[in-house]
């Protein structure tokens, strides 16, 4: 029985996964409300199935609304962000808890209605009704809560796994469904008297279920979606700007607006606006941020020797260099002229010092000018919370520290406590 109850467990995810895939992939063809519509009609039943439907499983008793179906609403919801964006994101949660809001109020209104009898033993059961919506108000409240951190948790995850969507989708799921079945199993151990062994049945099923939808994102991501991909660039180019989402839209605009032409890093525009809330960030974590200034040793002999063309040329070269240097957090910006500036979150002094020496030495020994001399860099370096609270504190101190290591022979790095390294 339990082995039978399996295999149809897993046929439920597979079809709902399926269909629900099916809408989101198609959804500018058939219409994002048909997606966002089905993911709301299940509500109820999903909710009715986790009150008082179980089956017994090879890893405990389990109900396949909220393993099965709940669990994989709230992974739809998260593929849902990573194709969109969290405004879409919201639409649904809001008008999950706004209906259900709604039922509970309806249900209350009703009994104040002088009732009529319609067929023997044929009656509203109100009792019935307010638990429903009572539990309904908690899963919705939950599930708002659960698609707020799995998207946080997703983008927080990005800072060190990037490029691996389908671990992170996996994390997110383990994560957020192990929170879920916390706060979901005490609304149903009280309305529904379900026993507490029913809640480590619950979360295995919860797990399990995580693991098929990761398996079948990942068959979607990398096999369905990419070629679809590959397939809809062959389109105009009118066509492809059109379907476009927002955030698809603004990410690339971002990505365009505030570099600097010549060598591609972001520009001093750009460094004023990011810089000051990077650090406020990184303080409020309780994190250091290291702030370096960069300055081309000797360039304007450069520019006067071999014109402002070659000059460019090494510019980009340092500017390439220092861009393979730096970690996937660190941004680096043009401050104008020979002159770049880096910040690098959750580094401290002694960390910037090492990562400051290494661009440091790969400049020196990869970059040169047209009659092959070594080009070189000066380097200051300032630390906050130590240097200072704001950004303009801790790069006026860079910015000192910058012009001690010119004064100090050029191409070495100075820090806090004077020439901390050297060239």
């Amino acid at each position: 029985m339990e082995n039978v109850n399996l295999f149809l467990f897993v046929v439920e995810a597979v079809g709902y996964f399926t269909l629900m895939v099916t809408l989101l992939h198609f959804r500018y063809r058939l219409g994002l409300g048909m997606f966002l519509t089905a993911l709301g009609v299940m509500h109820f039943m999903e909710t009715y199935l986790a009150a008082v439907f179980y089956v017994p499983l090879p890893f405990g008793t389990v109900s396949p609304g909220s393993s099965v179906f709940f669990a994989g609403k709230l992974m739809m919801i998260l593929m849902l962000y990573l194709q969109e964006d969290a405004a879409i994101v919201r639409q649904p949660i809001y008008g999950l808890f706004i209906g259900n809001l709604l039922t509970v109020g309806v249900a209350w209104l009703l009994q104040l209605h002088a009732l009529g009898q319609v067929s023997a033993g044929q009656g509203a059961n109100f009792e019935f009704l307010k638990e429903m919506g009572g539990l309904m108000l908690w899963g919705t409240a939950l599930l708002y809560l659960d698609s707020i951190g799995i998207i946080l948790l997703y983008e927080r995850l990005g800072r060190h796994l990037r490029h691996k969507v389908v671990l992170r989708f996996m994390l997110c799921g383990f994560a957020l469904l192990t929170f879920d079945q916390i706060g979901f199993f005490g609304a149903v151990h009280y309305f529904f008297d379900v026993p507490a062994a029913a809640f480590w049945g619950g979360w295995k099923a919860k797990m399990f279920s995580v693991c098929l939808y990761t398996a079948m994102f990942a068959i979607y991501e990398h096999g369905i979606r990419r070629n679809s991909v590959l397939a809809f660039n062959s389109r105009p180019i009118g066509d492809i700007f059109g379907d476009l989402t927002f955030r698809e839209r603004y990410n690339d605009l971002l990505s365009r607006t505030g570099r600097d032409v010549l060598t591609g890093l972001y520009d001093r525009t750009r460094l004023e606006l990011e810089a000051p809330a990077m650090i406020k960030e990184a303080l409020r974590q309780g994190q250091d941020v290291t702030v370096m200034i960069l300055d081309a040793d000797h360039f304007k002999d450069v520019n006067d020797q071999f014109g402002h063309l070659q000059g460019d040329e090494v510019l980009k070269a340092i500017a390439a260099r220092l861009g393979s240097i730096l970690r996937v957090n660190d941004r680096m910006f043009r401050f104008g002229g020979e002159e770049f500036v880096a910040i690098c979150p959750a580094t401290d002094h002694g960390e910037g010092l090492r990562l400051a020496e290494r661009l440091r030495w790969t400049i020196a020994n990869s970059v040169s000018t047209p009659d092959g001399r070594q080009v070189t860099v000066s380097v200051g370096v300032a630390t906050a919370a130590a240097d200072g609270a704001s950004f303009t504190s801790v790069l006026s101190a860079a910015d000192e520290r910058l012009y001690l290591a010119k004064r100090s022979g050029r191409n070495c790095v100075v820090g806090r406590a004077g020439l901390d390294q050297t060239g």
